[in-house]
């Protein structure tokens, strides 16, 4: 489409945006108000209608899909290739700047980037050569504290001052790693990923002629998803942009939700400060949703005070209501959410594509994932790894595959040093090649390792060490269930505690682990596995518990691979939906503890970061909107009670429709069905596992939260429905 129709094409406010021409301009875009639009068609406009050649334009944003996505429009609507353009994420810009002067920043042109993974290996070895104990100073927690330094724009001379005299153990740990972990990037001639823009900003604020060269060529300055810059990508626009100010800042205060990762509210709150004689222009016109979902997220985003006022309307009619789901707990929740998804492909003619399922936390996946599964709903996980594929899973099943079959070296390999029990490298090695000499596995290697020479004498002993707690636990596998031996397994390890000291990220591994337990106390209590699982073989009772949950994730990890363009259920992160939208959208686990998190409780501004993260979810529906939770939920493979988040009372009644999942027809114990809450005279609060026999003898197996599972007459139990 040429420019002229797409100028035709805009609202009156997104034309102002576009036409608007020098100085400072600040566009607080809504969801769904056409952002991307206007920041490609101003680009082009500027070239089209002003003349600026395009190497004049520089235009910033976060992803590379979104980076792409702006150049193919600028593209398609001049009709030829904007030559000299650049448009790419700001960590993509840094290293190009860095590159053409490299030399200025210690590095040669041919710098290399360490990823995450690379740098904490960095930070490790860092560690190891100060002498530094990881069990006391986690290395992920340490990187963590170097990246929010470099965030901040903190060398490590000025994070030296900063810390004063008499800094804490921690603190002192950290300033002896950060500045030999920087002497080692540069002997390595190597960057991190906070170094591409702080190197940058440093570039660019201490040479003079650097600097004057990029604001001359930089004459205008287009920043995408402005909500989410931190402190060093807000400097390095203000620095190319404060001599000229021909600043436009796209984004919305209302969707940042990033904070935890080093972004910074007040950099959209304060932009007309920033740049003062700021334009501010508001895109309020809602092209997604429709007017149910929008007046239920507008009505809870308003109690944030910590925001620019702007009420998102729409044109697109009212809609379908808002729907809050009370399920009687997580397992009953994901199966309506299953359910519903069957439903509507079946009877509305939608595709699976059609769907997503939101969730704050990637723990809360596992649940979501067995309910689709089981039900043969294709599905893939988007901006994360499947439940069972995450470090922690795969570090604990590798345990219990190792108790199993002490053969296994892959799950020897990975179990033998996670956690960190003080066997190297060297050691593995050398016992690796002992036990081919020998001919034995390494777990029996590992059993007699005193009696090897040449294994350093520390090592020797953990490793005999670990062999005999893998022993312990083989002797109980005929015993427990997979979640009894795996409590014993954590505890013993002091599993739980090492996760979460490595910082935020590992207290979501935490509640993984918890999770993974969960998943284990639910393959006992299930009767009905799978089609085509190993448990549903004619031999299962001579399974044991450990082996059933093995086979049963084995299957989930084996099966399940998706091509990306398949038509599948779209699983993910509140996080990771920002910027994306789907027909129908489902918002599960909306309580206290969950959505917001626990985290936040302690904190008013985490606790409206956690508002914005809602929000977020409920604005990515086009369609319909569903916002579930549970009543009960299973942590660490016991269950306990969850209250409704605070965001659901936010929610106005006249655009919502409450709806009790998994109710039945009547509110008779004949009328009750699997996941069900129900109370019982004597055995008080329960939920229903499953319906069993026939018309003459009807049967309800009850999971009861203090009596444990029984199995009752439909006809004489006395069950009520609880609540």
């Amino acid at each position: 489409m040429a420019l002229s129709e797409q100028l035709r094409d805009l609202n009156p406010q997104q034309r102002e945006a576009v036409r608007h021409f020098e100085g400072p301009l600040l566009v607080l875009a809504g969801a769904g108000s056409g952002k991307t639009r206007v920041l490609t068609v101003r680009a082009a406009h500027l070239v089209e209608e002003h003349g600026v050649p395009p190497e004049r334009i520089l235009c910033l944003t976060f992803t590379n899909r979104a980076a792409g996505e702006m150049r193919e429009r600028i593209r398609s609507l001049l009709g030829e290739r904007p030559e000299g353009l650049w448009a790419g994420t700001f960590h993509s810009f840094g290293a190009w700047l860095l590159r053409r002067h490299a030399n200025r920043v210690g590095r040669s042109r041919r710098f290399t980037i360490y990823d995450a993974d690379e740098s904490l290996e960095l930070v490790q070895r860092t560690m190891d050569r100060l002498g530094l104990d990881r069990d006391r100073f986690p290395p992920p927690a340490v990187r963590g504290e170097i990246e929010d330094a470099k965030h901040y724009l903190v060398t490590p001379d000025a994070y030296d001052v900063m810390l004063g005299p008499e800094p804490e153990p921690y603190e002192e740990a950290c300033r002896h790693v950060y500045g030999a972990y920087q002497d080692a990037l540069e002997r390595q001639d190597a960057l991190d990923f906070g170094d591409l823009l702080m190197k940058a900003v440093e570039l660019l604020r201490d040479h003079p002629e650097v600097r004057g060269r990029y604001r001359n060529r930089f004459a205008f300055l287009l920043v995408d998803e402005y909500q989410d810059t931190n402190h060093a990508q807000f400097r390095l626009v203000q620095i190319l942009g404060e001599e000229h100010r021909n600043v436009m800042a796209v984004g919305d205060d209302d969707q940042s939700i990033y904070g935890w990762r080093g972004a910074d509210l007040r950099n959209i709150l304060e932009f007309d400060s920033d740049f003062g004689g700021c334009r501010i222009l508001r895109l309020e016109k809602n092209y997604r949703s429709t007017g149910h979902v929008l007046a239920a997220a507008n009505a809870v985003i308003e109690n944030n005070e910590q925001r620019r006022e702007k009420s998102l309307f729409t044109d697109r009619g009212q809609g379908e209501e808002v729907r809050v789901v009370r399920a009687g707990s997580d397992r009953a929740e994901a199966r309506w959410i299953a359910d519903r998804v069957e439903r509507m492909v079946g009877d509305d003619g939608l595709s699976y594509r059609d769907f997503a399922v939101l969730y704050r936390t990637n723990a809360q996946s596992r649940a979501l994932e067995d309910a689709v599964r089981r039900r043969g709903i294709p599905y893939q996980i988007v901006g994360g790894l499947r439940f069972y594929e995450r470090r922690e899973v795969r570090d604990l099943l590798a345990y219990l595959r190792l108790v199993v079959n002490p053969a296994d070296r892959a799950a020897f390999e990975r179990a033998v040093n996670r956690p960190r029990r003080g066997i190297g490298e060297v050691t593995r090695s050398r016992l690796f090649e002992w036990a081919r000499e020998l001919e034995v596995p390494a777990m029996e290697a590992a059993r007699r390792a005193t009696d090897h020479d040449d294994l350093p004498a520390r090592g020797a002993r953990s490793l005999e060490r670990f062999a005999g707690l893998i022993d312990r636990h083989r002797s109980l596998a005929d015993e427990l269930t997979a979640a009894e031996l795996l409590r014993r397994l954590i505890s013993e390890l002091s599993f739980l505690e090492k996760l979460k000291e490595e910082g935020p990220d590992g207290e979501e591994r935490a509640e993984n682990v918890e999770e993974l337990v969960a998943a284990a106390a639910e393959v006992d209590e299930r009767d009905d596995p799978p089609p085509g699982s190993p448990a549903a073989a004619p031999d299962d009772a001579d399974l044991t518990s450990v082996d059933r949950f093995l086979q049963e994730v084995a299957l989930v990890t084996d099966v399940d691979r998706h091509d990306p363009e398949a038509d599948a259920v779209l699983l993910m992160t509140l996080h990771g939906s920002k910027g994306l939208e789907f027909p129908h959208v489902f918002v599960a686990g909306v309580e206290e503890g969950l959505c917001p998190h626990s985290r936040s409780a302690g904190s008013a501004e985490d606790m409206e970061e956690e508002r914005r993260l809602f929000y977020v979810g409920l604005t990515r529906a086009q369609e319909t909107a569903c916002v579930t939770h549970a009543e009960t939920r299973r942590r660490f493979g016991r269950r306990s009670y969850s209250a409704p988040s605070r965001f659901l009372d936010e929610l106005p009644e006249e655009h919502v429709e409450e709806i009790r999942a998994g109710s039945g027809g009547s509110e008779s114990a004949d009328g009750l069905s699997p996941g069900d809450r129900v109370e019982h005279p004597r055995f008080g609060g329960g939920e229903v596992v499953e319906r069993t026999g026939g018309d003459g003898d009807p049967r309800i197996v009850v999971d009861f939260d203090d009596e444990g599972r029984k199995r009752l007459s439909a006809r004489y139990a006395n069950l009520t429905p609880a609540g």
